[in-house]
């Protein structure tokens, strides 16, 4: 029985004689549209400048095209890979009345060929094929992404950006401690509040203060290693004051259930939510695979395997 949610392939029965069907490359100086239009025997290609109003544009001139020819377009559906460009395109074509999907790119089947010619063009003609075979409802063609709402993207920001500052953070401590490791000091620890004011009474083990240029260039580290700091504290209490103004709201009330749990503080819990349970997992393997806990079978003749899983234990291993 088909799930609801079942993004590998489409649910709605495919009409070719009435629905435009689009695919764009997308690039950061220019959009390649190309396009299956009823009655028309060529398969048009446009380039375009990065413009939702142009992309229109083109769409509706295609459905005029094929109303000329005779047929009564009825759908317009389109589709481009995830990428730097995110979900916005597809929400703002969605309001317009165009039937957007956004293709999850590491799903579409690619030449293994080690010297595999790639152009845009060609990279169009593509995702034509897979998304033809996705709108037929036929699965290997290619996976479509859940669009989520600009509220839902808006509510990761706070942990991915939190999650950016930690690996700052980190970085200029480890450039910090090996500055000083380079000079022979170990006993100094960056993170303390009253690290940079310190950094003056430190001397090498030769009983030297620590040189001039390497001095200012370690005070610039820990005054951004303090801004850093600074920031991840504004976002966890940015991030604590909203439980607290609304706890019952939305997603909160179940940041704060699960903080309930030993070892799961609300970092944890916020993560938990926005991240993983947010997403339309409708049935354990799911839950297992996006958690990459599920192998992937590697077979072939008499040699059989499962990557990314660990082999089941056979009775005698122990002793071996």
């Amino acid at each position: 029985m088909p799930q609801p949610n079942d993004l590998s392939r489409s649910l709605v029965a495919l009409d070719q004689n009435s629905t435009i069907i689009a695919v764009i490359e997308m690039s950061q100086s220019s959009w390649l549209v190309g396009g299956v239009v009823p009655g028309i025997e060529r398969q048009p290609c446009k380039k375009l400048e990065p413009s939702p109003e142009r992309l229109l544009a083109v769409l509706h001139r295609w459905r005029d095209e094929a109303v000329r020819a005779g047929h009564t377009i009825t759908r317009i559906a389109l589709a481009f890979e995830a990428g730097r460009d995110g979900f916005w395109l597809a929400r703002w074509l969605e309001r317009r009345g165009v039937e957007a999907h956004v293709i999850h790119p590491s799903s579409v089947p690619v030449s293994r060929e080690h010297r595999r010619a790639k152009t845009d063009r060609l990279d169009t003609e593509l995702l034509k094929r897979g998304f033809l075979g996705w709108l037929r409802g036929e699965r290997g063609h290619c996976t479509m992404v859940r669009v989520p709402t600009i509220a839902e993207e808006d509510a990761k920001r706070p942990n991915r950006e939190r999650e950016c500052l930690v690996g700052e953070r980190t970085r200029i401590v480890n450039r910090i401690k090996a500055t000083l490791a380079r000079l022979g000091i170990r006993n100094v620890k960056p993170t303390l509040r009253e690290a940079a004011e310190r950094l003056a009474a430190v001397h090498t083990p030769e009983g030297m203060p620590l040189p001039p240029n390497t001095l200012a260039e370690l005070q610039r580290d820990m005054a951004r290693l303090g801004f850093v700091v600074s920031q991840i504290r504004q976002i966890e209490d940015a991030r604590q004051k909203r439980l607290e103004q609304q706890p019952e709201t939305g997603p909160h009330a179940m940041v704060r259930l699960l903080a309930r749990i030993v070892g799961v503080g609300v970092e944890t819990a916020d993560m938990l939510v926005h991240e993983a349970l947010s997403r339309p997992l409708h049935d354990r393997r799911a839950v297992a695979r996006y958690a990459g806990l599920t192998g992937s079978p590697d077979e072939s003749g008499a040699h059989g395997a499962n990557k990314g899983s660990p082999e089941p234990a056979t009775p005698g291993s122990a002793a071996a």
